[in-house]
């Protein structure tokens, strides 16, 4: 990724693939499969202002690997590569 930073509480995530199996071995087409909820934060901005006006650092950092809802984020396209920009808020949990 190039130069970019995200601003204040915004998180930059790269969703991971998802399986392209069942548990039971049938193998999923392409067409229908749903976008993954999983993915790995790239960067995150130094944190959203409190009322008293200090930055409170986000609880994600670059690595993490993320649950994050449906329908979150926006999709953009950086230096070639699809990722989502999203609100801390955003995300459900840290995995591992």
């Amino acid at each position: 990724m190039t130069n970019f930073r995200p601003l204040h509480d915004r998180v930059v995530v790269r969703r991971l693939e998802s399986e392209a199996k069942t548990a039971g071995g049938i193998i999923i087409p392409e067409t229908a499969k749903e976008k993954p909820m999983e993915g790995e934060v790239i960067a995150v901005g130094p944190g959203a202002r409190n009322e008293q006006g200090q930055v409170v650092p986000l609880d994600v950092k670059a690595g993490d690997r993320i649950l994050f809802g449906k329908w979150s984020g926006t999709e953009v396209t950086i230096s070639g590569e699809e990722l989502l920009i999203m609100k801390e808020s955003d995300v459900m949990g840290i995995i591992g």
